[in-house]
């Protein structure tokens, strides 16, 4: 499947303008951010579960004298 030829100009276009910077030019084009693809709260649950998960079973590991 090819590029558009709108698609191609841009592209053709961004590149052309970065050429006359010479040296200015950020390493990507996209813009760089802070910005975390889950929640805070949401990983603390998973973390939470991960590792209440384990302890649990440590400690029924523990109590029933080695065999689960």
């Amino acid at each position: 499947m090819t590029t558009s030829k709108r698609l191609a100009d841009r592209k053709i276009e961004k590149f052309d303008k970065n050429i006359t910077k010479r040296g200015f030019v950020p390493e990507t084009t996209t813009k760089k951010g802070k910005d975390y693809p889950v929640g805070p709260i949401l990983l603390g649950f998973f973390v939470f579960v991960v590792i209440g998960s384990s302890l649990f079973q440590i400690i029924r590991t523990a109590t029933s004298g080695g065999m689960a």
